[in-house]
């Protein structure tokens, strides 16, 4: 039956993938039918009965204009609850480090006796607050652009020290900055521990170096980790990578974070944006994971950044001076409009959408939910073939499922665990690119299975801290297959089945009355049967 299933599945959800988005003209917008669950769909991990109530009370722009305003809006005394019970959300780096330590000191705490709190409390802790937040939480379109904005300035808790630093990365760096400018966002990324790590900038240092340097190097300790700067403390801070300029934050700040890859730099750009950025640095990824500017690891020398000249001797300043260039820069405009295009309008962005968000962009000096209310506002976001037009990520699909159930959650590590075996390790895309936005990557068969499977487990109350009462979405007036077929259909789609998935689900459903009648077990419709596969169907998969 499931074979059967995930067969339809593949072959909807690949047409999906490989359908280009039609170029339109200019046309009165009309949002047609449907449009608060397309809103939601897009902008708050699908719909639930209390956003789709709020849409429909205030106007799609009502709805949005509301998100944009409500910053710090009141938590339900649910959510604040289970949130409580994260006590590492709040926590600082220090602290993290202190109280959930490495390897190392756990094994050392055994020996002596002693047991301590192992760091993937830390990892678990921030998933299970990230989906509790997007199921739960008073902004779901907040939610949904601290998951976009993160990706795009994506760092893993799988390198080395980041782990401690990845909570305060999205809790000071990425959230305050969702519904402002570019450039603060861009800024607070840029100086954050866990970038400096991350791409090694916090290695990085100016070519020649002086003797004290060259002394430290041969004996294997780098230069700029010395508490130079700061209180006084000449203790070398930590071993570390050969002094040198390094050049992994400068590239993916100009192909990843503004410009682009075809942005129209050259490797010696890259290499003058190294150099600005040398200095740069912490005092020490574990002990004290703070930002600290180390003169004597700066390149003092005049840089030249995509022709414009950046003086000696700025120090500090360097960095910024990058930073304000690259964020009014009309390739960085064009790089982050083709981006939010893809991400809420298709994966083959239009390409008159991509120039106006652009022109937006730049007109606006890079004001986010300016960007945003033209994005929300075009005719190509309306359109009828935007509609379902992208395959949810593993994390959306979750989500979406959990709000479309009305489940009640308390994230447990299989729920987390779940999402890995779908692809998606929250806080763990292995590379800076982050985890894919498009369809292609995401429709295989093992993670379409992982999806299925996670459906029929919600529904039925086999996924520990998730549960699902089915008889409070929908009753139909007669308890036929086709009625609840139908019922859950419009409860859990927003809209019927199509007539493809109507037939298949009902296909599997006979199949399972027959395999019981011929044990002699003949009973009720299999309502969970029904919803796991809803869940699992190529219209709740899309987007």
């Amino acid at each position: 039956m499931r074979l059967v299933f995930l067969c339809f599945l593949v072959a909807v959800l690949l047409s999906c993938a490989s359908s280009p988005h039609p170029v339109r003209g200019e046309a009165p917008l009309d949002l047609g039918p449907g449009a608060e669950v397309h809103l939601l769909q897009r902008w708050a991990f699908g719909p639930s009965e209390r956003d789709l109530a709020e849409v429909r009370a205030l106007g799609v722009r009502g709805w949005v204009e509301a998100r944009l305003a409500r910053r710090d809006a009141p938590m339900s005394p649910v959510l604040e609850a289970k949130l409580r019970e994260l006590p590492t959300l709040t926590m600082s780096m220090t602290q993290l480090v202190s109280d959930y330590p490495g390897k190392r000191e756990r094994e050392q705490a055994l020996l002596d006796g002693r047991e301590l709190l192992p760091t993937a409390r830390i990892g678990l802790e921030l998933s299970a607050a990230k989906v509790l937040r997007a199921v739960e939480g008073p902004n779901p379109l907040e939610e949904v652009l601290v998951d976009f904005w993160f990706n795009h300035f994506n760092v893993s808790a799988n390198k080395g020290a980041v782990r401690w630093m990845v909570t305060s990365y999205e809790r000071d760096a990425i959230r305050p900055h969702v519904l402002g400018r570019f450039r603060d966002l861009l800024g607070a990324t840029a100086r954050h521990p866990a970038m400096l790590v991350y791409l090694d900038n916090w290695t990085s240092t100016r070519d020649g170096l002086p003797k004290l340097g060259e002394r430290l190097a041969r004996r294997g300790v780098a230069p700029m980790m010395m508490e130079e700067d700061g209180d006084g403390d000449d203790e070398p801070a930590v071993s570390g990578p050969r002094p040198g300029l390094n050049e992994n934050y400068a590239r993916e700040l100009l192909e990843l974070h503004t410009l682009g890859v075809d942005g129209g730099y050259s490797q010696q750009d890259v290499r003058e944006v190294a150099r600005s950025f040398t200095g740069w640095s912490i005092r020490h990824p574990r002990r004290a994971p703070e930002f600290i500017f180390r003169r004597r690891a700066h390149d003092t020398e005049a840089k030249q950044v995509l022709g414009q000249v950046i003086p000696a001797r700025g120090g500090e300043a360097d960095g910024e001076k990058v930073l304000d260039l690259l964020a009014r820069h009309p390739a960085t405009a064009r790089h982050l409009a083709t981006k939010l295009a893809r991400r809420f309008v298709s994966d083959t962005p239009p390409p008159a959408l991509v120039d106006r968000l652009a022109k937006v962009f730049l007109d606006s000096d890079g004001d986010l939910p300016t960007v945003y209310r033209a994005l929300i506002d075009s005719p190509e976001f309306w359109a009828p073939e935007a509609r379902g037009a992208k395959v949810k990520t593993p994390f959306e699909f979750v989500v979406s499922a959990l709000r479309a159930t009305r489940a009640q959650v308390e994230v447990r590590p299989r729920l987390v665990q779940a999402l890995a075996r779908m692809g998606e390790p929250l806080y763990r895309a292995p590379a800076p690119t982050g985890f894919p936005e498009g369809a292609a990557p995401w429709v295989n068969s093992g993670a379409l299975v992982a999806r299925l499977n996670f459906s029929l487990d919600l529904v039925s109350g086999r996924l520990p801290g998730a549960r699902v009462t089915l008889s409070s979405l929908a009753t139909p007036a007669t308890p036929t297959a086709e009625a609840w077929v139908d019922t859950l259909g419009h409860t859990l789609l927003g809209t019927a089945p199509s007539a493809e998935t109507r037939a298949t689900v009902l296909a599997a459903l006979s199949r399972r009355t027959e395999a019981a009648s011929a044990e002699g077990e003949p009973g009720p419709v299999d309502v969970q049967l029904i919803a796991g596969l809803l869940l699992g169907s190529p219209e709740f998969q899309r987007q």
